[in-house]
């Protein structure tokens, strides 16, 4: 699975930060990138020579970006020679589909990127900020993480166990003294077309039999209404967030956004 890469250096001072950002060709980290590439240094990876393509043509007015072609399940060595500073974690996929039903390479991917390729990279750039006694990562998981949403179930799973980790990685941090910050931001719903790809890709099995042959047609509504009622089409509340994430002196350790569907999720987690 290959995902983008952003490596960029803070102007803060006369102290520069580096900042490397995986999963940056998606919609939810894109405003954060345009408030912070005016005035820093970017390492623009992408996953296939058609998106390298498209952020080369993007950028290519910035003498301070540079784009590269970059796999994060296999080419970790890659960036063995950076100096990080601060790492944001926002690679992920979403395949849906019953958990009683759902392909299990699919579950399978969802772990392999959402959970042990994130794990792998951390560990990596853990090593190299304990090292230099400091540094910070901030993980993207989801609110999907705090509810159950059906046939959604191992996506939901996989950010529910990336959430954990966080939460067991800054305890562990915070034992080492080591100086390396971890900072968890779960966003909500928002319409960048990620939530709707997620949701269709069960039908590519689902269509070719299923349990819920008969409920399909009512599936598809729900989503639809589901979308069209709680996707939040600005993105500016968790844009906000994440920046604030990644260039705060004094971090929280949570983050979440929009505030209702925060709300929603933990009256949810009443009844369950």
């Amino acid at each position: 699975m290959y995902v983008f890469y952003f490596l960029v250096q803070v102007n803060n001072g006369d102290d520069m930060r580096k900042i490397l950002i995986t999963g940056a060709r998606s919609g939810l980290i894109y405003p954060v990138i345009q408030r912070l590439k005016k005035d820093n240094f970017l390492y623009v990876t992408v996953h296939s020579d058609s998106e390298l393509k498209y952020v080369k043509k993007l950028y290519r007015n910035f003498k301070n970006i540079m784009c590269i072609k970059l796999d994060i399940t296999e080419d970790l060595d890659k960036i063995d020679d950076l100096d990080i500073d601060v790492l944001v974690c926002n690679a992920g996929v979403a395949f849906s589909g019953s958990l009683l039903e759902v392909p299990m390479d699919m579950v399978y991917s969802n772990f392999e990127v959402n959970v042990f390729s994130n794990l792998k990279l951390i560990q990596k750039v853990f090593r190299k900020m304990y090292d230099k006694g400091c540094g910070r990562i901030v993980i993207i998981s989801s609110l999907a993480s705090k509810m159950p949403i059906l046939f959604l179930g191992s996506y939901s799973a996989s950010k529910a166990a990336l959430s954990m980790m966080s939460v067991i990685m800054a305890l562990e941090s915070k034992f080492l003294a080591s100086n390396v910050d971890f900072v968890l931001v779960e966003p909500g719903l928002y319409k960048t077309g990620f939530n709707r790809l997620a949701f269709d890709k069960k039908y590519d099995f689902m269509d070719n039999g299923s349990f819920f042959d008969e409920q399909i047609k009512l599936i598809r509504k729900s989503e639809d209404l589901y979308l069209y009622l709680f996707e939040k089409r600005s993105l500016k509340s968790i844009s906000n967030k994440i920046y604030k994430a990644i260039i705060s002196s004094n971090p929280r350790f949570r983050y979440s956004a929009p505030f209702l569907h925060n709300l929603f999720a933990k009256i949810i987690n009443l009844f369950y």
